[in-house]
């Protein structure tokens, strides 16, 4: 019999008998998952499946049928000795060798021998006996017939093993076979039956985790069946492969400007660089480096794209160029996409782009499993992309030319990473650059190197030309340090730190309204922010009726709430439909399959908003955006009111605009307050408005003293929070209510034709 030994390694079970440190085979059993366990149970699963026994769950008892054929043989005789245990194999198995036979005759016997020594009756052991047989006969007969050759027979059993499984699987180990044991609930089970674990090894590696919820044997055969498919997607194999970073000494932007021809001589490999660079090692010398880098990469001829900020999406005609079909699987897919890669200029090359998008679109196929739509979209922004930059990154290559790509910001989503991936597996240098270190790159791949410096720059674009290098002092860096420490994670905020904000609509009492309303928001309970968001509280609510039916102190309290930033409506409707609107004509142009055609917005002549702040523009357009998804006003997504939205949005008050541009998302928020003392129900444009002002962060009053449902007719949802303060009160006169922006109406179109008032009010 062979001897139980430790393993070195997970390889240790494919080495072959002759090749073992002394003849010895393993048994272990597994209780955890890794990513390398997971490669050796592929690769153990398809051995055991070729060579051996593959085992999954319970090793069927021998029934009727089993036994009778049995007796027939060999009798219900039983004597406790090798001899006839070995006899009775010879007649029971003829095909084994006398080796063989011996050897599991042994093995069997010393169970035995172990289980008469606890105390088990003869007849106990004749059963046993007897079930070792028929499961040797009907399961295991492949096993017995190979034991003592070079290639070891393996054995592979899924489940918590039971007393009688293990004593048999314990023997034909003994007999010379390998065992692996995976046990999906731990080793508790196994450890009721083999307390002190003398018949196998547990195996203990770091990095283990509990297996993967559904892993099972089967998910194991549809991975090694997904990859034997997948294999042919490849088609012909480069000659070449990327040898990246393993060369590199870790000095970032030198290890770039390294001569290509001094970095290995191996001409089966590339040598190339995938490296992000986070921070400066010195602020003010950081744009002049890179303009020298530049330099040095073009002075020795070598091809260089800089991309600043982001990688522009495909446009529809670098769509239209990739050739596609509709696809009912995801190998078709990859096949017909992967054909749109043309060089004939080079056909090695060719391979090395084939052989680099299958790889990432299968990678990119496990992080979404099922959607085919999504991944096809993705493969076609990867075509779009290397169509793209071919010509700049490849015109007449040949080995052992390496391009230089440098993105200048890091990745801002997952198809900016996944392109930056496909080209690290090409003949190309990958540089990210990230010197403000509040800028976060999205990108992981287990290929990338990275850089990290302490010194934080604020640069946006690569210093291409001389001209375009500015360097900042001593004082100018200083001023930028100090304003890190103070405004990161320290509760103070500088102006406009944010861009960018989400409203969370506060549920209050009434008496708690004056107390928030001229509170900064950054003091306003369940403020926050999150990657660069705020979160900020706001009040939208509508106060029906009168307290204890005193209008003075009702009115009084109205006017206690008017601030130099609160907008007071006071005339029904604010916003009418015949109101003069240059962009209603158009609204049709600037909306297709749900989404806002953003850049014919902004580029259109009728755009009242584009002398506004970037970030102030693009938050309007988000907020414009969800009120339509939302759909929080009648008739959105069912009789076109998406488009009288759109106008209305893109038409807004002077007034309200200007509040929008200089608001500061962590100080106070501008107000409005509308009040309706009449049966008057307020215009779906004034809905409009009202809903998206509260999507940018405005807090939103509605005095009704009436109590009538006149303001809620346009929503959709209930939106705003409602307040009973008292009795109703009908057909009050709104006194003058003084404040700084109180008493706002919308001009009358006879006013406009005779030059009265104003655009916005009076």
């Amino acid at each position: 019999m062979l001897e139980h030994k430790k393993i070195r390694s997970l390889n240790d079970y494919f080495v072959e008998l002759n090749n073992r440190q002394s003849k010895e085979v393993y048994f272990y059993r597994i209780n955890g998952y890794s990513e390398e366990i997971g490669e050796f149970i592929k690769k153990y699963y398809d051995l055991a499946r070729k060579t051996g026994v593959v085992q999954e769950g319970k090793i069927p008892n021998p029934d009727e049928k089993n036994l009778a054929y049995y007796d027939e043989i060999m009798g219900m005789n039983f004597q406790m000795s090798l001899n006839f245990i070995s006899s009775s194999l010879k007649k029971w198995l003829p095909r084994m060798s006398d080796y063989q036979r011996e050897t599991v005759a042994g093995a069997i016997y010393s169970s035995l021998e172990s289980m008469q020594q606890q105390g088990k009756t003869e007849n106990m052991l004749k059963n046993a006996y007897i079930k070792f047989m028929c499961w040797l006969y009907y399961k295991f007969e492949r096993v017995v017939n190979q034991l003592g050759e070079n290639q070891i027979p393996k054995i592979l059993y899924e489940g918590t093993i039971s007393n009688y499984e293990l004593m048999l699987i314990s023997i034909l180990s003994n007999a010379g076979c390998d065992v692996v044991l995976l046990q999906y609930e731990g080793d508790e089970g196994y450890l009721k039956v083999d307390p002190q674990s003398k018949l196998s090894d547990k195996l203990e590696l770091s990095g283990m985790e509990p297996f993967p919820e559904g892993y099972c044997m089967k998910t194991v055969r549809e991975e090694i069946q997904q990859a034997f498919n997948n294999e042919r997607l490849y088609g012909t194999r480069p000659s070449v492969k990327n040898c990246t970073n393993v060369w590199i000494s870790g000095k970032g932007l030198e290890d770039f400007s390294t001569d290509v021809q001094s970095r290995g001589s191996d001409d089966r490999f590339f040598y190339n660089c995938f490296c992000r660079i986070n921070g400066a090692q010195d602020k003010l010398s950081y744009a002049n480096e890179l303009y020298q880098f530049q330099q040095k990469i073009k002075g020795v001829n070598r091809r260089m794209v800089i991309v600043n900020e982001t990688i522009s999406v495909p446009t529809p005609t670098e769509i239209a160029q990739i050739k596609r079909k509709n696809y009912a699987r995801q190998d078709q897919m990859i096949l017909d996409l992967a054909a749109n890669i043309s060089y004939t200029a080079n056909i090695e090359l060719q391979r090395l782009m084939h052989q680099a998008f299958v790889d990432i679109v299968l990678a990119e196929a496990k992080k979404d499993a099922g959607n085919l739509n999504k991944l096809t979209n993705k493969a076609i922004y990867l075509l779009c992309w290397l169509k793209r930059y071919s010509k700049d990154l490849f015109s007449n290559w040949k080995m052992p030319d390496i391009s230089c790509f440098v993105y200048m910001g890091g990745c801002k989503n997952e198809n900016e990473a996944m392109f930056l991936s496909f080209l690290a597996r090409l003949p190309i240098d990958v540089l990210i650059l990230c010197p403000d270190l509040n800028t976060k790159c999205c990108l992981n791949d287990k290929l990338l190197y990275e850089v990290n410096y302490s010194e934080s720059v604020s640069l946006k674009e690569f210093p291409e030309e001389n001209s375009q290098v500015r360097m900042g002092t001593v004082a100018y860096h200083a001023e930028r340090e100090l304003d890190t420490l103070m405004y990161q994670d320290t509760g103070m905020y500088r102006n406009q730190q944010y861009g960018s904000a989400d409203v969370i609509t506060l549920q209050t009492m009434y008496e708690e309204i004056k107390i928030l309303w001229d509170q900064e928001l950054k003091y306003r309970p369940n403020f926050s922010t999150t990657d660069g968001v705020v979160h900020i509280p706001v009040i939208f609510a509508k106060v029906s009726g009168v307290k204890d039916g005193d209008v003075s102190q009702y009115w009084a309290s109205v006017q206690e709430l008017i601030t130099e930033d609160t907008i007071v409506i006071k005339n029904v409707p604010y916003l009418s439909f015949t109101d003069e609107n240059p962009i209603k004509p158009y609204a049709t142009m600037f909306f297709k399959n749900g989404k806002l055609q953003r850049q014919k917005i902004k580029s259109h002549a009728e755009y009242p908003y584009g002398i506004l702040r970037e970030d102030v523009q693009d938050l309007m357009l988000d907020k414009l955006q969800d009120l339509i998804d939302q759909k929080l006003i009648k008739g959105i997504g069912e009789n076109g009111t998406e488009y009288s939205v759109i106008a209305q949005i893109l038409n807004l008050p002077k007034e309200i605009v200007r509040m929008i541009q200089k608001f500061d998302f962590t100080k106070k928020n501008p107000k409005l307050i509308y009040i309706n003392t009449s049966e008057k129900v307020i215009s779906i444009e004034d809905s409009m408005m009202i809903a998206f002002l509260n999507l940018i962060g405005f807090d939103i009053l509605f005095f009704v003293p009436t109590g009538y449902q006149n303001v809620e007719k346009y929503f959709t949802k209930d939106i705003m929070e409602e307040h009973q303060i008292g009795e109703y009160k009908y057909d009050l006169q709104i006194p003058n209510l003084k404040g700084p922006s109180s008493n706002h109406t919308r001009p009358k179109w006879r006013d406009k034709i005779f030059k009265r008032g104003n655009k916005y009010g009076t």
